[in-house]
């Protein structure tokens, strides 16, 4: 299955539901567009929803880090939300688990990002 995005809004926080394979080409593609829409209408504060991603790979990785770098270059944040399964491995091999807040719950991401806490409950 190719990626999908799919946004939806929690009060001042965007949730990006990603679902697919995540991968060089067309799955790479869906994050850097949806991230880059997203900015481009001031949508700042970002959850990036990983629970229905079967697939990772250096391509798509590298899109979410570049969707952390071009979002917080402009004063916002994005935190991650259900890594699991390969993604959660692939994320501790590299150590990426240092640079993003990840969180197991939607509700705890959403109050994290409105209190705008700095740790993750992960």
């Amino acid at each position: 299955m190719s990626a999908k995005a799919t946004v939806r809004k929690a009060g001042r926080v965007t949730i990006v539901d990603l679902a697919g394979r995540i991968v060089l080409g067309d799955g790479s593609g869906v994050v850097r567009e949806t991230i880059k829409n997203l900015v481009a209408s001031g949508q700042k504060e970002i959850l990036l929803n990983l629970r229905d991603v079967t697939y990772l790979d250096s391509a798509g990785l590298g899109e979410i880090v570049g969707a952390f770098a071009t979002v917080t270059n402009q004063g916002g944040d994005v935190r991650l939300l259900h890594t699991q399964g390969k993604v959660k491995d692939l994320l501790t091999i590299t150590k990426l688990y240092t640079v993003f807040r990840a969180y197991d719950s939607e509700a705890t991401a959403l109050d994290a990002m409105s209190a705008g806490a700095g740790t993750a409950t992960a």
